[in-house]
């Protein structure tokens, strides 16, 4: 059965060009041209991934994100934006968004992405045959795609999980942000490491006690992030 994608922008050339190539690559496509309208076509469509601009009518993209997590949907989001401003791309992803390209883009880039987040979902970052992982007061159950603290349930975006899941399964290993994208985002070109920098504060501000004293996921600095356990929360390299 093939992919559906909601592309949810208004101006009707970009609509038509991402349309046209995302049906070239296999995808069946329906397009909207304002934020209020992806949420009527979430039943009768059900897509499995949306491209979302950020400035829409009636309901902007930042808008639409935060309702869709607040409604406990994970669907896939990428974020489009016509801004430059760093500021404005991670506040999508502080609400919700998987990713986001900045137009002008190349469409090829785009498929490229799609393919990228759908092969996460479909398959387990850094899988092994375990099915749960225990660190400290840490446990990640690897088939139910859920983790715990203290017995919790800590409520986790899918690419949140991902990004913790294979953490987790290096444990004790530095891992560079450029690690850390080819393997959770799965990009096979140069990324913007700035979106694991937002994915990891996301998981301090949930998983930790005091995200600026980190007890699990350490940052080495200069070169990236380390999971480990309590016990090493203190050695003098890390912060």
């Amino acid at each position: 059965m093939r992919k559906k994608i909601l592309v949810v922008d208004d101006e009707p050339s970009i609509s038509m060009l991402i349309e046209f190539n995302l049906k070239l690559a296999g995808y069946e496509v329906r397009c909207v041209s304002d934020g209020e309208a992806v949420f009527d076509m979430l039943k009768p469509f059900r897509p499995d991934l949306i491209v979302l601009d950020l400035m829409l009518p009636k309901m902007d993209g930042i808008q639409v994100c935060r309702e869709l997590r607040k409604q406990n949907n994970g669907v896939p989001i990428i974020m489009l934006t016509a801004l430059q401003d760093i500021t404005d791309k991670i506040t999508g992803l502080d609400n919700g968004a998987d990713d986001y390209m900045t137009k002008p883009f190349s469409p090829q880039e785009l498929i490229s992405r799609i393919g990228a987040l759908f092969r996460r979902l479909q398959t387990i970052p850094g899988a092994t045959d375990e099915t749960q992982i225990a660190i400290g007061r840490l446990s990640v159950h690897v088939d139910q795609r859920e983790v715990f603290m203290d017995g919790k349930l800590i409520d986790l975006t899918p690419k949140e999980f991902e990004l913790l899941l294979f953490l987790s399964k290096h444990k004790g290993k530095v891992l560079s942000r450029q690690q850390l994208l080819h393997g959770v985002w799965d990009y096979h070109f140069l990324g913007d490491t700035r979106i694991v920098d937002v994915h990891i504060s996301h998981l301090r501000d949930k998983l930790e006690k005091n995200a600026r004293s980190p007890e699990y996921i350490m940052t080495v600095r200069n070169v990236g992030y380390k999971m480990h356990g309590p016990s090493a929360a203190n050695e003098s390299s890390l912060a």
